[in-house]
C-alpha cells in the first residue's frame, strides 16, 4: 500500500470515528436528510485538527517563565481565539467539514452502533434471475454476435501470413474462416426483494413534528433495509377516515382533517400484498405511524382482524410506532399489544412508542433489533 493510501485510509478511519461519535446526534436532528444525494449523504464533522509540536524561540519568554503564580493572568493576548468580548472583527470562525459518506457506509455505522444483527431473509423468498452473461469468442454463431474486432484481426493477420497484405492499398476482407463469434453463458443469480410499505395517519391530530419524527425514522430504516438487500421497493400510505396511495414528498408534507380509520389502511396494505408482492417471493415489511387515535372500538377489532388473517401472516415483520401527539389517545398501541404477544421473541409484530425526536434512536433498534 502506497504512502498515501495509508493517509487516506487513515483519515477515513478518523471521520468513521468522528460521524459513529456524533451518529445518535445526527440522527435525532434529522439534518442529513436534506443533504442526502442520489448515492451519497454529505455529513458536517467540526474542523479535524492534525496534531504538531509549535516551537518558540527560547529568548522570547512565554507561559512557564519568569514569576508568577498558578491562576495569574498571563495578560493581553492570552485568550483563545474565537472567545472573549469585543465587537465584530475581520477573524475566521470556527469551520465545519462536510465528508461525502455512502449510504451503505452510513448503514454500516447504524448497525454498528445499535448492534443491529443482520437480515436473514426467509428461506423461500428467493427470486432467482437468469442472465446471459458473456464470456469468450469461438469460430461459429449467428451473425448478430459477430465480433467485428476479433474477425478483422484474424483476417488481418492470415492476410499478412499469405503475403497478400499491400501496405499502399490496405484492403483486408474477412473470410469464412476468420469469423469469431462472442459466446454466452446463462448466469442463475438468487436476489432477495423486498417491500416496505409505510402507512400514516394525517389527520388533524398528526402535527408537523409528528410527521417530521416519521420522516427521520424511515430515512434510517429504509439505510438499513438497502444494505440488506439487493432489491428494494418502498410504497407510501396516507390515511385519515380514508387511505391512498401516494408518491414520497406527499407522504411526508400533506396535512389534512377529520377522523381517523385505520382499517383504511390495513385495507390497501392487504390490498397491495395480495396484487403485487405474492409472500412466496418477496420479504415484505409493513410499517405504520400514527398517534394511537381511532374512530371506533368497532374500526379497531377490524385492524386486528386484518392484521392476524391478512398482513402480519404475509410479512417479515409487522412495526406499530405511536408518536406522541397532544391530541390523540393513545390507546391504539395498548389494543395490539393485548391482542399480540409482542414481547415474546418469535412474535412478528413489534411496537414503538415515539416521544420526541430523542426517542427516535430507541425506535429503531426496538424495530431492526430482532433481525427478521
Amino acid at each position: 500500500m502506497s504512502r498515501i493510501q495509508q493517509d487516506q485510509s487513515r483519515f477515513r478511519n478518523i471521520v468513521r470515528g468522528k460521524i459513529r461519535q456524533n451518529l445518535k446526534k445526527y440522527i435525532s436532528r434529522g439534518e442529513l436528510i436534506g443533504k442526502q444525494g442520489k448515492d451519497l449523504v454529505s455529513i458536517p464533522l467540526p474542523q479535524i485538527e492534525i496534531p504538531r509540536f509549535k516551537y518558540d524561540p527560547k529568548d522570547s519568554g512565554g507561559t512557564g517563565q519568569g514569576d508568577g503564580k498558578p491562576g495569574d493572568s498571563l495578560g493581553p493576548g492570552s485568550q483563545q481565539p474565537g472567545e472573549g468580548k469585543g465587537e465584530a472583527g475581520e477573524g475566521e470562525g470556527q469551520k465545519a467539514v462536510e465528508v461525502d459518506v455512502t449510504l451503505d457506509e452510513l448503514a454500516q455505522l447504524l448497525g454498528e452502533e445499535l448492534e443491529l444483527p443482520r437480515i436473514e431473509p426467509r428461506g423461500q423468498k428467493q427470486v432467482v434471475t437468469e442472465k446471459d452473461r458473456y464470456t469468450g469468442i469461438r469460430n461459429v454463431g449467428p451473425d448478430s454476435l459477430r465480433h467485428f474486432k476479433r474477425t478483422y484481426k484474424q483476417a488481418l493477420k492470415r492476410t499478412i501470413a499469405m503475403g497478400q497484405y499491400n501496405g499502399e492499398r490496405p484492403v483486408v476482407v474477412p473470410i469464412r474462416h476468420d469469423m469469431r463469434y462472442r459466446t454466452w453463458n446463462t448466469v442463475s443469480s438468487p436476489q432477495s426483494n423486498a417491500v416496505v410499505i409505510y402507512m400514516m395517519d394525517v389527520s388533524g391530530s398528526m402535527g408537523d413534528e409528528q410527521k417530521e419524527i416519521v420522516r427521520i425514522e424511515s430515512f434510517w430504516i429504509n439505510a438499513w433495509l438497502r444494505s440488506q438487500y439487493k432489491g428494494i421497493e418502498t410504497r407510501y400510505v396516507v390515511h385519515d377516515a380514508t387511505a391512498r396511495e401516494v408518491d414520497e414528498h406527499t407522504f411526508f408534507h400533506t396535512r389534512e382533517s377529520g377522523g381517523t380509520m385505520i382499517s383504511s389502511a390495513y385495507k390497501l396494505c392487504a390490498q397491495m400484498i395480495a396484487d403485487d408482492y405474492p409472500s412466496a417471493d418477496w420479504n415484505i415489511y409493513p410499517f405504520h405511524f400514527s398517534d394511537g387515535d381511532n374512530w371506533s372500538v368497532d374500526d379497531t377489532a377490524r385492524c386486528i382482524r386484518l392484521l392476524k388473517e391478512d398482513i402480519v401472516p404475509a410479512s417479515n415483520q409487522f412495526s406499530y410506532g405511536q408518536v406522541e401527539s397532544p391530541y390523540g389517545s393513545g390507546q391504539f398501541i395498548k389494543d395490539i399489544r393485548e391482542n399480540f404477544k409482542t414481547a415474546a421473541a418469535d412474535c412478528a409484530v413489534v411496537v414503538s412508542e415515539i416521544k420526541d425526536k430523542d426517542a427516535i434512536v430507541k425506535s429503531i433498534k426496538e424495530f431492526l433489533g430482532a433481525g427478521r
